[in-house]
């Protein structure tokens, strides 16, 4: 079917604030969609039907059905599927004057350089905090505008950070909001989230790259608005920059992985080797603690007790076993583990290490 670009930006272009110039700075515009999840898969969307010229779509995730209940722009058939694969297929069949990409890796120190050097804009659609801090520390360093989103429950955070300013200095980034990362967040897999408050996050974070790139209305910069879903509250917060901190220095000396997995006990763990080479122990008494039941565990388990129902104190142990407690990443394993050779310190308990992603 032959489309007019004219008839399918009407409703854009008839806007004074946009015009046909504006339409033409999105057509050029090169954007980089960083997490194809709850934020990125609307976020990516959302920008190419309004005229993104060329997006860049990474992830290393596939769907699963946990995630298609926020996730709307997935369907049960792709369940398995390489979600930046799945959504660049999709938008390839939606906007037809968007170019789309996609990698299906995970960002790491090792690529995010040369993935964001290649961009006009960095969009966060991911939720490990590390990779937050990553990619803002990137954008910082290749004087990149990153607009920034979170989830945390009911609340919603926005920003449009490191944005370049008419004195040529830059706006305030996520380390002048929150200079340390935080290590008791939990992600939206372990905290929980509710499906309308992951699209009204996701649209404001597509309405500040349309700005962004038609040079219109007023950025969330030096500013981060928090949103409440539950009293549809919001509130800005101004935030000012910290010229103490050092982001190449940082870069430098960071990895960037999980800060919890830093602080972790060695006593308290198992290695992936190590636990194979005792899997078929009669001792071994294994534990999973996922919340979701659809994520697949490549081992038997002898007892299923999600993260957010497991009660400590109602918990019998046979102190003839070794207990061992697996989860996705290692993260929420490792607090039950903590715990019960806190309330049982004579227990045999340890936590499979970087979880059954790394098994």
């Amino acid at each position: 079917m032959n489309i007019s670009k004219s008839a399918y930006f009407k409703r854009q272009t008839t806007l004074p604030e946009i015009g046909e110039e504006g339409q033409k700075q999105l057509q050029k515009a090169k954007v980089l969609v960083i997490g194809c999840g709850g934020l990125g898969s609307p976020i990516a969307i959302y920008l190419a039907t309004s005229g993104v010229g060329e997006l860049h779509l990474v992830d290393f995730d596939t769907v699963s059905i946990s995630n298609l209940h926020r996730q709307v722009f997935y369907k049960t058939n792709d369940v398995g599927k390489s979600k930046a694969a799945v959504l660049a297929s999709e938008i390839q069949q939606k906007a037809p004057f968007t170019n789309v990409t996609f990698l299906a890796e995970a960002v790491s120190k090792n690529n995010v350089l040369e993935l964001v050097s290649k961009y006009d804009v960095v969009v966060d659609g991911t939720d490990s905090l590390p990779i937050k801090y990553l990619i803002n520390d990137a954008c910082v360093l290749l004087k990149k505008p990153l607009v920034y989103g979170s989830l945390y429950k009911f609340d919603g955070y926005v920003a449009t950070f490191n944005k370049q300013l008419d004195d040529g200095t830059f706006s305030c980034n996520l380390r002048d909001a929150f200079p340390k990362i935080a290590t008791d967040v939990p992600n939206c897999e372990e905290a929980g989230t509710m499906n309308p408050i992951v699209g009204l996050i996701a649209l404001l974070q597509v309405n500040e790259v349309l700005k962004l790139i038609t040079n219109t209305g007023q950025l969330l910069i030096n500013q981060l608005l928090i949103y409440n879903a539950l009293d549809n509250s919001q509130f800005k917060m101004k935030l000012r920059k910290n010229e103490t901190i050092v982001i190449e220095e940082i870069f430098n000396n960071s990895n960037y992985t999980e800060v919890f997995c830093e602080t972790q006990e060695p006593s308290l763990l198992i290695s992936n080797l190590e636990f194979k080479k005792k899997i078929t122990s009669e001792n071994i008494e294994i534990i999973s603690v996922l919340n979701h039941t659809d994520i697949p565990i490549p081992f038997k388990v002898h007892q299923k007790i999600p993260y957010k129902t497991f009660n400590i104190e109602a918990f019998t142990p046979n102190f003839n076993k070794c207990y061992v407690v697996v989860c996705k990443k290692g993260i929420s394993s490792y607090d039950i583990t903590l715990k019960l050779k806190e309330k049982f310190p004579s227990l045999q308990v340890l936590s499979l290490a970087e979880g059954i992603e790394k098994y």
